[in-house]
């Protein structure tokens, strides 16, 4: 139960820095959403791993990093800490009059190749032999982040995560048909990292 409060917990303040973030109309908010991920990184990785992203859960446990008894626990942590994140950015500031809007086939891409780069970048900072007992793990995968919600935010809402693509939706950030955008490519890119890892490494 240990691991799954982790997941929770740091799960749900990414969210809520997503939606209070973009909410608040910041400039900064793709800093502060890498930030809030680095940090609930930090705290939580030597507990529960630190995925905070049913996609990042999917490619670790295809890396064999995962006990398949985690999987779905993890995923029930995420998506719950998503909901209940969206909740409180709704009743702190209510739901945004205007609704964001995004073509299909870029919104799929983007999100499968920011998706496959964070996961990427997990695999091989937080699992991999040759990085094993580092440092900057966290500030890596933040900067992944951040990095994608600049370059594709405007793209496809630059989620990442089903567990946020679930908050985004939740707070009236987004058109519910975006959410099956980003759960089918998001686990996608996931999937797609985990593969192109072992392919890389091997079994190690």
């Amino acid at each position: 139960m240990k691991k799954y409060l982790v997941e929770f917990i740091g799960t749900f303040f990414l969210v809520f820095t997503v939606g209070m973030a973009v909410r608040s109309g910041s400039a900064l908010a793709p800093i502060a959403i890498g930030a809030s991920l680095m940090v609930m990184i930090f705290a939580g990785g030597h507990v529960s791993g630190a995925h905070f992203n049913p996609a990042v859960t999917l490619a670790v446990f295809l890396r064999g990093k995962c006990d398949k008894s985690d999987v779905f626990p993890y995923w029930l942590a995420q998506l719950a800490a998503g909901a209940a994140a969206a909740g409180l950015v709704t009743f702190l500031v209510g739901k945004p009059a205007a609704v964001g809007a995004h073509e299909l086939v870029p919104s799929v891409l983007v999100e499968f190749l920011f998706t496959f780069a964070l996961a990427w970048v997990v695999l091989n900072t937080a699992t991999a032999k040759g990085t094993a007992g580092n440092s900057f793990y966290g500030l890596a995968i933040g900067m992944t982040v951040m990095t994608g919600a600049v370059a594709v935010g405007g793209v496809s809402g630059g989620a990442f995560n089903p567990a946020v693509g679930l908050g985004v939706v939740l707070m009236g950030l987004e058109k519910l048909n975006q959410l099956g955008v980003y759960v089918v490519a998001e686990l996608a890119g996931g999937a797609a990292a985990a593969l192109a890892y072992r392919t890389v490494n091997g079994n190690e």
